[in-house]
């Protein structure tokens, strides 16, 4: 480790679960609510020895449950508190219900979720399994491709949370296994660095929060006249979400020098006739390949999700319209529909991007890699169905060899 000024960042070799809990040190939470579940289980290991060597002042609750630990979270935000938790597969699901009162609550609750497979069979592998099976609890997801990101998103999802026009709860997604435990290089930042970018959200409205003597309904039963109109105002703040992450993410890179795209990262796309669509660490490969691929002559490109939920549809109509073949490559599996969950939602504005083929290719399930051989097999698809040749709308490309 390289020590410098308070002023300056300093340049650590750390894993992803590390970079994820001097994210959440640097914004100084109030209270931080954890239970360990393999493999964030680091997260909170950092954390506590941050609190135990005095480098963050909060409120550490080691809880029984990750159910618990939501809910000891939302009460803390909606009582005015800067708030952090962390967890990935099973952990999540059982802490679901509570999920769900965070976000109906409003509560700008930030958590990273390190993905991990659900299902019971061999479960303890990566996936993005998690993270689809609760992108329709009301929550913003955002999806890191590497241990430098990891720590960004972290700093930029308190700014999206808190946002005074936003104010929904936010998860920080990376793989698990892979980027978890993987040590890379990461500039983390200064304490009073972190604190100048969020600064701009002490100059905003104050939310209401619960105070002692004065009454707020808090997640309460049979507010039945109100109930859609809360709804719409949430909806309303999600979408209002997409144009505030991309501002915040060009601030990020003038005070940073690290800028991601916003909601999508475009890699070689100007041109490009085929496209991939993916998300998390597998894009280093994919970058990879499409490199050596334009140096063979092939104009081709990858759009990275940087945000899952709101779902980036209008950045996506316009960065895929006119392409001769689109490739979606999910981490995960829509059971009981043909293709991946990320196809599917690519393919509901196929039309708005033109007649453009879409592909779905599902790869790295349960720890299986997706390697370079498998993007090439990817793109080659991709080249046969810019042909006009007939191929395969869903390829199981992990169940290839």
């Amino acid at each position: 480790m390289q020590a410098r000024s308070e002023q300056d960042a300093r340049i650590m070799v750390i894993t992803g679960n590390a970079a994820a809990a001097y994210g959440a040190m640097l914004c100084r939470p109030d209270v931080v609510a954890t239970y360990p579940i393999t493999p964030q289980t680091e997260v909170i290991e950092k954390l506590f020895e941050f609190a135990a060597s005095g480098e963050l002042d909060a409120e550490m609750v080691p809880v029984e449950g990750e159910n618990s630990a939501m809910n000891v979270v939302t009460a803390a935000s909606m009582a005015g508190g800067r708030v952090f938790t962390a967890t990935s597969s099973w952990g999540l699901a059982f802490m679901y219900d509570a999920m769900l009162a965070a976000s109906g609550t409003r509560a700008p609750v930030v958590m990273v979720n390190v993905n991990r497979e659900t299902p019971g069979i061999i479960a303890v592998s990566s996936g993005q399994q998690d993270m689809i099976s609760t992108r329709d609890s009301g929550w913003i997801q955002l999806v890191a491709e590497d241990c430098q990101e990891i720590l960004d998103q972290v700093l930029m999802a308190y700014r999206l949370a808190e946002d005074h026009d936003i104010q929904v709860p936010v998860m920080v997604n990376y793989d698990g296994f892979y980027l978890s435990y993987l040590a890379g290089k990461v500039e983390v930042p200064s304490k009073k660095r972190v604190s100048d970018f969020l600064a701009v959200l002490n100059e905003q409205p104050k939310r209401q929060i619960l105070l002692p003597g004065q009454p707020l309904g808090c997640g309460t039963h049979g507010i039945l006249q109100g109930f859609v109109e809360l709804r719409y105002k949430h909806v309303q703040a999600m979408e209002r979400a997409k144009a505030a992450f991309d501002a915040i993410d060009q601030e990020f890179a003038s005070q940073f020098g690290r800028g991601y795209g916003g909601q999508i990262e475009e890699y070689r796309t100007g041109d490009a006739d085929i496209v991939l669509v993916a998300s998390g660490s597998m894009c280093g490969t994919i970058k990879t390949v499409v490199d050596r691929k334009r140096e063979q002559g092939l104009p081709v490109g990858l759009v990275r999700l940087r945000m899952y939920r709101p779902f980036p549809s209008e950045k996506l109509t316009q960065v895929l319209k006119d392409r001769k073949a689109v490739g979606v490559v999910d981490r995960s599996v829509g059971f009981g529909i043909q293709g991946g969950p990320i196809y599917s939602e690519v393919c509901s504005l196929s039309a708005k991007f033109g007649g453009a083929s879409v592909l779905s290719f599902i790869d790295g399930l349960a720890n299986t890699d997706v390697t370079s051989d498998h993007v090439e097999q990817m793109l080659d698809l991709l080249s046969a169905a810019a042909r006009g040749e007939p191929c395969p709308q869903v390829t199981w490309v992990c169940m290839e060899e």
